[in-house]
């Protein structure tokens, strides 16, 4: 589903959230969060975050 994927540091999504939030629902992309350079969290479209949740509730 995703056309791309990234990777950005808490100080870039900081400054770019709006984009970040849109990239996301307009293009698919997955954001992976890092903090030292290890990634600690995802903003994902709603479909890809829905799907993981009831893979997890299987």
């Amino acid at each position: 589903m995703a056309q791309a994927a990234q990777d950005l540091s808490t100080r870039e999504v900081r400054a770019k959230l709006a984009d970040v939030i849109n990239d996301a629902a307009a293009h698919g992309t997955v954001t992976f969060i890092t903090s030292h350079g290890r990634r600690i969290a995802a903003v994902v479209p709603v479909a890809v975050g829905v799907a993981a949740i009831e893979q997890s509730d299987s």
